[in-house]
């Protein structure tokens, strides 16, 4: 026999299916479980020469995995042989797969174990950089709340390098992973890195619309601020700002506070400061992709909705909300109009567009960073703080603590690769920011 590795081993007489419930598809009669491995830089026709010499031993197929990392393949079977075709079989795919440089190994089993059971939950880490020391902490701190690495990931290595781990918690049961989503959180915060865990399978990916809020989340800077800037009032109208985003003052009554200080401005500005509102790092591709993938998009802000129309109807928004200047005599009046976009109305709007768009709330997802932005994200099925006050990350779902906005889709399980992807598909190419070191 010609040994295939170190560890190979001989097997012993042929065994019988295994009983466990768990286990969908048996062993044909007469053959023994065996698992096959197979390894070395990719080259096209591997896989067809691995199954070719399996089918040419009769061999049952009963599972499967192939993966590509850096160049290098990673092909592994569990396959049922008969035993008295191992040495053919062994001295087959030596022979066979050498010539393309690959190295096998295979492994018989003495039974057939269950088959893999679904993760429970998904982490996904973001940084820049991502340690092999985050990575220890993490994996020690899941291991303390007895959960189980079952894969790692990379789905990002661009702006921020990102990792994707399904997990396996000790309580998969309703509430059975807070205290762990605790402990992450609190880790988050010691070591830098962003990490979020959700709950893997339909319901993630079952998500259907996505809701932002606009100032300092969606564009960068507060709207406010830039009009108080013509009125030379913007130190001021910041620090009022500031207060009501920490939940310190009660939003009605500072917006309409702030508001007085813009006062017999001319309304010409409000185009100015529109045509000089700055998109957040990756808000259009992240919009852009979500819309492809069906998503619906919706911008809730406690800014002004002559501000945001066009901002709205460029990046092909479905709902946008938000507060109305009054305007007397091409005069801002320091006075708005109607209902005011509070912490409250925020949540309402996003119920109201989830049961426009026919869906469910736990297929929302909420972006925001102030504490007026509470509500909203404690409604949503996902509710995203992007760089918030301390205020909001406490109840958040999961934090982004970097200032690109398409950690969003990473957290959602969005890959690099499909991102560029969708990019490609509409605009042709890929353009990638260099990023300030």
């Amino acid at each position: 026999m010609e040994p295939v590795s170190e560890n190979q081993s001989t097997p012993g007489q042929s065994t019988s299916p295994t009983t466990s419930s768990e286990v969908m598809v048996a062993l044909a009669d007469g053959l023994s479980p065996a698992v096959i491995t197979v390894n070395g830089l990719d080259r096209p026709g591997v896989t067809a020469a691995f199954f070719r010499v399996l089918s040419s031993r009769g061999v049952q197929v009963l599972d499967v995995e192939q993966s590509l990392f850096r160049g290098r393949l990673n092909l592994a079977a569990l396959v049922g042989y008969r035993a008295a075709d191992i040495d053919s079989l062994i001295t087959g795919l030596n022979d066979t797969l050498r010539g393309y440089g690959q190295t096998v190994t295979v492994e018989p089993r003495e039974r057939l174990e269950p088959n893999r059971v679904a993760s429970t939950h998904a982490v996904v880490v973001l940084g820049n950089p991502v340690t092999a020391s985050h990575i220890s902490q993490i994996g020690q701190t899941l291991a303390n709340y007895g959960a189980n690495i079952d894969t790692i990931a990379g789905i990002a290595d661009y702006p921020v390098t990102g990792l994707e781990l399904k997990i396996t918690i000790a309580d998969p049961t309703p509430g059975g992973g807070v205290s762990l989503r605790k402990a992450l959180a609190q880790l988050t915060g010691e070591i830098g890195v962003d990490i979020a865990i959700e709950r893997a399978g339909l319901i993630r990916r079952s998500k259907r619309l996505i809701c932002f809020d606009c100032d300092s989340t969606l564009i960068t800077g507060e709207v406010i601020e830039m009009l108080a800037a013509h009125a030379g009032r913007e130190e001021e109208v910041a620090e009022v700002t500031a207060r009501a985003m920490r939940g310190e003052l009660d939003f009605a009554q500072s917006l309409r506070e702030r508001v007085r200080a813009l006062a017999g401005l001319d309304a010409s500005v409000i185009d100015e400061v529109a045509k000089n509102i700055v998109l957040t790092p990756g808000a259009r591709t992240t919009i852009q992709t979500l819309k492809q993938m069906g998503y619906r998009a919706a911008v809730v802000s406690g800014g002004f909705i002559q501000v945001l129309e066009g901002l709205a109807e460029e990046l092909d928004l479905d709902y946008v909300r938000a507060n109305t200047l009054e305007i007397k005599d091409g005069k801002l009046t320091g006075n708005v109009t109607g209902e005011i976009v509070d912490r409250a109305a925020k949540a309402r709007f996003l119920t109201e567009f989830a049961e426009d768009s026919g869906l469910l709330m736990h297929q929302t997802v909420a972006v925001g960073d102030g504490a007026n932005d509470i509500d909203m994200l404690s409604a949503a099925g996902l509710g995203i703080a992007f760089n918030a006050k301390p205020a909001l990350r406490e109840v958040a779902d999961a934090s982004v603590n970097h200032p690109f906005l398409d950690e969003v889709l990473h957290i959602l399980g969005i890959s690099r690769d499909e991102i560029d992807g969708a990019t490609r598909e509409q605009r042709g190419d890929v353009h990638r920011v260099p990023l300030d070191s």
